[in-house]
């Protein structure tokens, strides 16, 4: 059975850095994507990374490009995403998100309701 759980969030004033954390359990992580969402009150789920745990290869929402980054470490199945620079903006519930990619090398979704394994989310607040 998959678990994910996050931990990591908290409350920084804008400009400044957090790290969250997910820790992956249940099964190898081989083959998979492993990602980031956000969900600010009364909007929609967004993607903010991803990453192809597998090939190691990286993805960003525009909005996140350069601020933030996502890694992981097979040794410890655990995903990071540092971010930097965080503005009031960022203010959201950040959620970790797996799910098995069709082939090894394929770039994972964006589209929350394509990822079947879910964690239960980290409030993270930036003060201005």
């Amino acid at each position: 059975q998959v678990q994910l759980v996050e931990s990591g969030g908290g409350l920084v004033q804008a400009g400044g850095s957090l790290r969250l954390s997910c820790a992956a359990s249940g099964r190898t992580f081989s083959g998979y994507a492993m990602a980031w969402f956000r969900q600010a009150p009364g909007k929609e789920r967004d993607f903010v990374a991803a990453i192809s745990w597998s090939v190691g290869n990286t993805y960003y929402a525009d909005s996140v490009k350069g601020r933030f980054t996502i890694s992981g470490d097979n040794a410890e199945n655990t995903v990071y995403l540092q971010m930097n620079s965080l503005k009031p903006e960022d203010t959201a519930v950040y959620y970790c998100a797996a799910d098995p990619l069709l082939f090894w090398n394929s770039i994972p979704s964006r589209k929350f309701n394509t990822y079947n394994y879910w964690g239960q989310g980290t409030q993270v607040t930036v003060s201005s």
